[in-house]
């Protein structure tokens, strides 16, 4: 009989210890499932933030090249200006002189 009884608590405690295992086990696979969460979200965190500033600094590049298009557009637009006025005064003073010339 004490050996049945023996044999019952052992049995009892092995599946007693396996169960704690078990437990053990689950227990360390959602701590590692919620660690991955983090690392995941920390990770799609950081790459936006890094899009965001790319896309700013694009941005900032976009502007100054448009800036710099401009002034060369008011530059070029400026000289077309002055040679036109330079030329119109040009072929004036060349009707004035022929006209006298044919009177």
């Amino acid at each position: 009989m004490r050996l049945n009884l023996g044999r019952a608590l052992a049995i009892a405690l092995l599946a007693s210890s396996a169960l704690l295992y078990a437990q053990d086990a689950a227990s360390d696979a959602d701590k590692a499932a919620k660690d991955t969460g983090h690392a995941t979200k920390v990770a799609a965190k950081d790459t936006a933030h890094g899009t965001k500033v790319a896309a700013k600094d694009t941005a900032k590049g976009t502007e100054k090249a448009a800036d710099a298009t401009d002034d060369a557009a008011h530059k070029t637009g400026h000289g077309v200006k002055v040679a036109g006025k330079a030329v119109g005064h040009g072929v004036k003073k060349g009707a004035t002189k022929t006209a006298d010339a044919v009177k």
